[in-house]
């Protein structure tokens, strides 16, 4: 098993977790969709993050879904394993769950009771320590879902006190100046650099790679747009970056959508054959036919102007 390191680059995708459409987890669409992933080209996976719908999981379904792909994926990329839990006690019996399976790391978001910059620093202390030295973990910094902000002086203080978060997963919006302050206060200030991978469906890529982003850790049905922008940027055609970025934006607009937008991302992976089944575990919307209309056309005119680029 390969651990995560600061050196981490690329597409690591968020992935849907496949439900049937009664609601069982769908263990066969599971292999189905990380063969998928890594068809496409993702440099590792993420599972079991808010777009995974973990919260849903019973204790054991999260066990049996982390097995399940971690023999899917057999070695071939890393994996990151969501373990954001209400308390410490059940995040590092996950964590400890997952890192025995062969993941690479674990991913941890700040509970939403954090209000002042000396709380979240002491809570990723406390989460450090229950994890342990030997588990790299993730700063999921996604304040508008946790309603809790972080600045870049925050984030450079867990950095200095917390040696093993070795991955700063950037969701903040807007936030092209926490990347830019991040990155000068590595080149500048000393600082430990770790990789920097963003969010929000790949909404921002081109420039937040621009900033200093080492690649993107986000979901989105087209995963090989986030792979085909950072190895364009990678390369050094950053108008070839941006003119595939444009082709895909606006279902990738759609798709981020508060409430409904991972129906429509679970909707458009099935359309492609990576699940069965569309379905969100309950409670969770349902895409009308005039969701569906509007993203078999968005899908048409995305089919368009990658023609047109070649």
């Amino acid at each position: 098993m390969t651990k995560l390191t600061e050196t981490a680059r690329g597409v690591f995708v968020i992935s849907a977790t496949p439900f049937t459409d009664a609601g069982a987890l769908d263990l066969e669409s599971t292999d189905s969709l990380v063969d998928f992933y890594l068809q496409r080209g993702a440099d590792g996976l993420t599972i079991l993050g808010v777009m995974g719908e973990a919260p849903k999981l019973t204790a054991a379904e999260s066990r049996a879904f982390i097995a399940r792909v971690m023999a899917r994926v057999a070695g071939r990329v890393p994996v990151i394993v969501g373990v954001s839990a209400p308390g410490l006690a059940p995040m590092r019996e996950l964590a400890e769950a997952a890192m025995a399976q062969g993941a690479a790391g674990v991913m941890v978001a700040p509970v939403a009771s954090l209000r002042t910059n000396e709380q979240i620093v002491a809570y990723f202390e406390q989460v450090a320590q229950a994890l342990g030295p030997d588990t790299p973990f993730v700063l999921q910094d996604y304040p508008l879902t946790t309603n809790v902000v972080i600045s870049p002086a925050t984030i450079v203080e867990i950095l200095r006190r917390c040696p093993s978060c070795v991955m700063v997963k950037h969701e903040d919006w807007p936030g092209l100046a926490k990347i830019s302050a991040l990155r000068k206060a590595s080149e500048a200030d000393g600082l430990r650099r770790v990789s920097i991978l963003v969010g929000n469906g790949g909404l921002f890529l081109p420039d937040e790679l621009r900033r200093g982003a080492d690649g993107a850790m986000t979901g989105f049905a087209f995963p090989e747009m986030m792979i085909d922008v950072c190895r364009a940027h990678a390369a050094g055609d950053v108008e070839r970056a941006h003119d595939i970025f444009d082709a895909y934006l606006p279902l990738a607009r759609y798709e981020q959508q508060q409430g409904v937008g991972l129906a429509v991302r679970k909707y458009v992976l099935a359309k492609r054959g990576a699940i069965r089944s569309a379905a969100l575990r309950a409670p969770g919307p349902s895409l009308s036919g005039a969701d569906i209309g509007d993203v078999e056309r968005l899908i048409h005119r995305q089919e368009k102007r990658l023609a047109a680029i070649g």
